[in-house]
């Protein structure tokens, strides 16, 4: 459906979006996750026409964005960060302006209306000032212009930005009902909304696509497997000796009590596939050496944790190269 090749962006300098390159496939609910400043926003903003690229190409349903713009644009909805919204209309008055932009007349017009009012749950303040509105009507109001003109694609950057508790289940949900009619392709940087909705997500960091996959093979990226946290009266040196004779454990970091009575913490990371079997031989390690196992928890690879560990990396190979330039 969409495909992003060799996309580069540069203000000056500043290289914004550096080389990135994906595919979008029909029938998903895509997340463009990052940082505030990770280039989410400019790479959209290319995505749907609204702004050049240094290089690369951006193809909509086989339509070149840049080359066949017309052709292009009519397969994509787009809702910016900031709702583009006339405050002094209603929903309906507005909407009825934006359907005509996209060249929607009469019945079609008429029909498009009602379709788009119902789907966002904006009856009920249809013909109220949109000054007047929440700002979760106005989110609601915005992805309804989206809709309009029935595009394949539709884009939405940070929908639930500066929303309620409340108002952000509201629009997550229509997301999620839009992704069964539409490609959906959504910009965050709250990582629990694009677990909670997304099939695949795309990680942003430094201008770099750092990661795309779903996102419960996204800790299959990671060099960080599980994690067993212990609680433990041995001492550091009694630790390593009874956790040497133990299969998997491929990192661990020992904070030891700084007085005798004080008990030490372990955090140790195993690349087994069965972090029970681990935690189990564990246990008996410290029985058989006679040392107390005083609490045992297990710490699973989340959304978070390959987040910072990506954005981090990028972070440092950017600076690794920030140096080599300047040798």
């Amino acid at each position: 459906m969409i495909s992003v090749e060799h996309l580069t962006k540069c203000y000056g300098d500043f290289v914004a979006v550096d080389d990135i390159s994906f595919e979008i496939e029909e029938g998903h609910v895509y997340g463009f996750l990052g940082p505030n400043g990770a280039g989410k926003t400019t790479i959209m903003n290319i995505i749907t026409g609204c702004l050049s690229a240094t290089e690369g190409r951006v193809l909509i349903g086989g339509y070149d964005i840049f080359e066949e713009a017309y052709e292009a644009k009519k397969l994509i909805g787009y809702l910016p960060e900031q709702p583009p919204l006339y405050m002094n209309d209603t929903p309906l008055e507005y909407l009825k302006f934006v359907g005509e932009a996209k060249g929607l007349q009469g019945q079609e017009l008429k029909e498009q209306l009602e379709r788009v009012i119902q789907q966002t749950k904006i009856e009920d303040v249809k013909n109220r000032p949109i000054s007047a509105l929440s700002k979760g009507y106005k989110q609601r109001v915005g992805i309804a212009q989206a809709l309009l003109g029935n595009p394949k694609v539709i884009i939405l950057d940070e929908p639930t930005e500066g929303l309620d508790p409340i108002q952000i289940i509201e629009i997550r949900d229509l997301i999620k009902e839009l992704g069964r009619e539409h490609t959906v392709i959504f910009s965050s940087h709250i990582l629990s909304e694009v677990q909670a909705i997304c099939d695949q997500v795309l990680i942003i960091s430094k201008g770099k696509l750092v990661a795309f996959d779903e996102p419960q093979n996204l800790e299959k990226l990671l060099l960080a497997p599980n994690e067993i946290i212990i609680t433990t009266d041995a001492k550091e040196e009694e630790i390593k000796d009874i956790l040497a004779n133990i299969n998997h454990i491929v990192d661990m970091k020992i904070e030891e009590g700084e007085k005798e009575y004080e008990y030490a913490v372990a955090h140790i990371k195993t690349d087994h596939d069965d972090v029970y079997e681990i935690s189990r031989n564990i246990f008996f390690g410290f029985a058989e050496k006679g040392k107390a196992l005083l609490e045992m928890a297990l710490k699973k690879t989340d959304l978070e944790d390959i987040f910072i560990e990506l954005t981090e990396k990028n972070t440092q190979l950017k600076a690794t190269e920030s140096e080599e330039v300047d040798q």
